[in-house]
């Protein structure tokens, strides 16, 4: 018979898609990403679900218009990806996790010395 305990021992929590994000890398996401506006219509789809489509046809290499219908509407998520790419938010997100794993395995944040090769 099922409980309350084996029931939770035996719950699968995958994602729908093997690009959605995890709860520790969207804590990681969340703060560069821009706040719900006070004012104004409030928003129609969760931010995560946003990033996740993002993710998802970046990764798989789809069209925009492919995209599954669990996801929020294509252009939805088209015009966050180019408000994103425009205001520069994966450069700031890449940047902060670069810095985060230089810190992790015991390097300075920002690197102290850069090598330039070039060829003629």
């Amino acid at each position: 018979m099922w409980t309350p305990t084996t029931r939770e021992q035996h719950n699968r929590r995958a994602p729908r898609y093997q690009t959605d994000l995890t709860d520790a890398e969207w804590y990681l996401i969340q703060p560069h990403l821009p706040a719900a506006c006070k004012m104004g219509r409030p928003r129609a789809w969760p931010m995560r679900e946003i990033i996740n489509a993002i993710f998802y046809v970046l990764r798989g290499g789809i069209t925009w218009r492919l995209l599954p219908s669990d996801f929020p509407p294509w252009p939805t998520v088209y015009r966050w990806f180019a408000a994103f790419r425009d205001g520069s938010v994966f450069e700031k997100i890449n940047h902060t996790l670069v810095m985060m794993d230089r810190e992790r395995s015991g390097r300075e944040a920002s690197p102290s010395a850069a090598i330039i090769d070039s060829q003629s």
